[in-house]
C-alpha cells in the first residue's frame, strides 16, 4: 500500500459526495459530533438499487440514527432466510434460533423510502444537503483531491473543505481519478433486477436465495409487491434479449426453477442492470479523502453486506475523522479492506458449492448425537456471520473455513456450485 499523509488534526468542515445510507449516515454521525458537513446529493438515480434486504446487525445502527420506527412502518418485517438449493430441496433459518444473537430480526425496505428517511436524519442533525451532482479534480499530480468550481459554488462554499468523502456508489470518482489498482473477483455476472406483483414466497418476510441452473436469483418481499434479482454469467444472458427487459422477461419464462412462481408475475418496474462489483480498491484513505460504501468497494449481492459495510464504514470513518490522527485514518482503511476480503471469501464459498454443501449436511448432521452435542456452538459462530453480527470475528470465519473443508461428510460440493 502506498504511504499517505492522512490529516493529523481533526477536520473543522467535510464535503461528502453521495447521499445514499453510507455518505448520510456519516454525515449524520459527523454533524452531531460539531463537524460542519455538506453533502452533496446527486440529483438523479436509478429507478429501484440493489441493497433491499437488511441483516440484523443493522438494526443497531437504525436506531442510532433515530430511525427504526419509521423504517420499520414503510418495510417488510424479516425473520430469517430460505435457500433453494434445487426443486426437491429447501432450506430456511430464523434469527431468532441463532444463539446469542444481539438482533432477531430486520426488515426488508424499500429503497427510496429507507435512503430518504436516511438523508432526513442527516438534514435533522444539521447536515448542509446540496443536490448537485459533485464532482472532483486532482492537485496537480499529487495524492490531494478538491471539489469542481461547480460543487464549490453549488454549495456556497468559498473554499476547498478540509477533508472530502467519495460515497458515490461505483463511480469510483477517486479511485479511477488517481489510478488506484483493484482487487476484482473472477466472476463476470451481470445482475438483472425489477420488481414484480404476484411473486410467490416460501416463507413471509424471509429473503429468498434460489440456486437456478444459471446463476442464482433473489427474492425479496416487498409491500404489495417482490423484488427479483437475477445474478447469471453476462454472456449467457445476452441469448434471452438484446435489452435488460427482454432478458429477464425471458429469463424468467424458461429457467425451470424459477418459471413456476414467477409465470403468473406482472412486472411493474424497469429493470436494472448491474455488472461493475466484485471489486474492491487497494486502498481507501489519502492525504485529504476518504472512500466509503460501494466507493471503497462492493462484493456481491449474495448475503446483502453491502449494506452493512455501508454503515460499519460511516460509523469508522466518523470516528477516525473525530480522533484526527493519521493512525486513526489508517487502521479505518485497514478494517474495510479486511471486512471487504471476508465477505469475498465467504461468497467464494457460496460460488463454489462448498456453502450450500455445508448447509445441507448441517441439516442432517443435527439429528445425530455428535451434532446435537456441537450445535449449541455452530449455532452461535456460523448463522452469526450471515447476520452481520461476527462477519469479520475470525474464530467464526475460521470455523466456517474448516468446515467448507473438511466437513462436507464426503459430498461433492461441485454438485451444488452456481455456474
Amino acid at each position: 500500500m502506498p504511504t499517505t499523509k492522512p490529516p493529523a488534526q481533526r477536520a473543522k468542515q467535510v464535503a461528502i459526495v453521495g447521499g445514499g445510507p453510507a455518505g448520510a449516515a456519516a454525515a449524520t454521525m459527523l454533524a452531531r459530533a460539531g463537524i460542519d458537513v455538506v453533502l452533496f446529493v446527486r440529483d438523479k438515480r436509478p429507478p429501484i438499487i440493489v441493497g433491499e434486504s437488511l441483516v440484523p446487525a443493522i438494526v443497531p445502527f437504525l436506531r442510532e440514527l433515530g430511525i427504526e420506527e419509521e423504517v420499520a412502518s414503510y418495510s417488510i418485517w424479516k425473520g430469517g432466510a430460505t435457500f433453494i438449493h434445487d426443486r426437491e430441496y429447501t432450506q430456511s433459518f430464523r434469527f431468532h434460533e441463532v444463539r446469542g444473537a444481539k438482533t432477531t430480526y430486520s426488515y426488508n425496505v424499500p429503497r427510496d423510502r429507507f435512503d430518504a428517511s436516511v438523508l432526513e436524519a442527516a438534514r435533522r442533525a444539521g447536515v448542509c444537503v446540496v443536490e448537485h451532482t459533485a464532482r472532483f479534480e486532482r492537485v496537480d499530480q499529487t495524492d490531494r483531491v478538491k471539489l469542481s468550481a461547480e460543487a464549490l459554488a453549488a454549495a456556497g462554499l468559498v473554499g476547498q473543505p478540509e477533508f472530502i468523502v467519495d460515497a458515490g456508489g461505483r463511480g469510483r470518482q477517486i479511485a479511477r481519478l488517481l489510478e488506484i489498482p483493484t482487487i476484482d473477483g473472477d466472476r463476470r455476472d451481470a445482475a438483472l433486477h425489477a420488481h414484480f406483483e404476484g411473486i410467490e414466497v416460501e416463507i413471509p418476510g424471509n429473503v429468498h436465495t434460489d440456486r437456478l441452473e444459471h446463476g442464482w436469483a433473489w427474492r425479496i418481499p416487498l409491500p404489495g409487491r417482490v423484488s427479483i434479482g437475477i445474478v447469471i454469467d453476462a454472456e449467457f444472458i445476452r441469448k434471452f434479449g438484446s435489452s435488460p427487459e427482454e432478458q429477464m422477461d425471458n429469463f424468467l419464462r424458461e429457467d425451470p426453477i424459477i418459471r413456476d412462481f414467477a409465470r403468473p408475475a406482472r412486472r411493474v418496474t424497469p429493470v436494472v442492470r448491474y455488472t461493475n462489483y466484485q471489486s474492491r480498491a487497494t486502498r481507501g484513505v489519502g492525504e485529504n479523502w476518504a472512500m466509503l460504501g460501494d466507493a471503497f468497494g462492493f462484493v456481491d449481492p449474495v448475503f446483502s453486506s453491502g449494506m452493512l459495510i455501508a454503515f460499519e464504514g460511516a460509523r469508522d470513518l466518523s470516528q477516525a475523522l473525530l480522533e484526527g490522527t493519521d493512525k486513526a485514518l489508517l487502521h479505518y482503511d485497514r478494517k474495510t479492506r479486511q471486512s471487504l476480503a471476508s465477505w469475498h471469501r465467504v461468497i467464494g464459498w457460496f460460488y463454489s458449492g462448498r456453502l450450500l454443501t455445508l448447509f445441507k449436511v448441517g441439516e442432517y448432521v443435527r439429528g445425530t448425537l455428535p451434532g446435537r452435542l456441537l450445535d449449541f456452538h455452530f449455532r452461535k459462530h456460523m448463522p452469526r456471520i450471515f447476520t452481520g453480527e461476527d462477519a469479520t470475528n475470525r474464530y467464526s470465519l475460521g470455523l466456517v473455513q474448516f468446515m467448507v473443508k473438511y466437513g462436507l461428510a464426503g459430498n461433492d460440493p461441485t454438485k451444488m456450485q452456481i455456474e
